[in-house]
C-alpha cells in the first residue's frame, strides 16, 4: 500500500468521494434522505487529503479542513469495500492526525452517522470520543459528532 498527500482537487480523491456518496446513498435509501448533509461535503475547502493506493489504483481516502482556532474537521473518510479490514483506514487516520499536528492543530473533530457503526468503531479505537453535535450538525438527529485532542 502506498500513501500520498494531495488536496481536494485531486481526481482520484474526487472519484473516491463519488464512491463514498454512492455508498452513503445506499445505506439511507437514496440521496434525498441525506440531502441536508451534501452542502457540508464540498471539496473546494479541503486542502489536506491522504490517498491510499494499491499499486496505481486509489482504494481509500481521508481529509481534513480548518474548522476553528486550532481545530480541524476530518472529512470524506472512505475505503473501497474489497479493501476494508486491512488496517488501511487506521493508517490513513494516523497520517491525517500526524499532518494536522504538523500544521499546528490541537484537536480533530468529525461527524458521522448513527448507521455507520463500523466507522464509529474505527474512530473510537483511535481515541475519538462522542461530543455534542457541533455546527452545522447540531439539529441533525442522525449525526454523531466526535473529537480527539492531539497530543504533542
Amino acid at each position: 500500500m502506498r500513501y500520498e498527500y494531495t488536496d481536494g482537487c485531486n481526481q482520484d480523491f474526487i472519484g473516491l468521494c463519488h464512491s463514498l456518496d454512492e455508498y452513503l446513498n445506499n445505506i439511507v435509501d437514496g440521496e434525498e434522505n441525506r440531502s441536508q448533509y451534501i452542502p457540508y461535503n464540498a471539496l473546494e475547502d479541503i486542502h489536506d487529503v491522504i490517498l491510499a493506493y494499491d499499486d496505481v489504483n486509489p482504494v481509500g481516502c481521508a481529509a481534513f479542513k480548518y474548522y476553528a482556532n486550532k481545530t480541524a474537521e476530518v472529512k470524506r473518510v472512505f475505503i473501497k469495500e474489497n479493501y476494508r479490514g486491512k488496517r488501511i483506514s487506521k493508517e490513513i487516520m494516523n497520517l491525517i492526525e500526524q499532518r494536522a499536528k504538523e500544521k499546528g492543530f490541537t484537536k480533530l473533530i468529525l461527524e458521522t452517522g448513527e448507521l455507520l457503526v463500523e466507522a464509529m468503531h474505527l474512530y473510537q479505537s483511535l481515541g475519538f470520543v462522542v461530543i455534542p453535535n457541533y455546527a452545522p450538525y447540531e439539529n441533525m438527529m442522525d449525526s454523531v459528532c466526535m473529537e480527539k485532542k492531539l497530543l504533542k
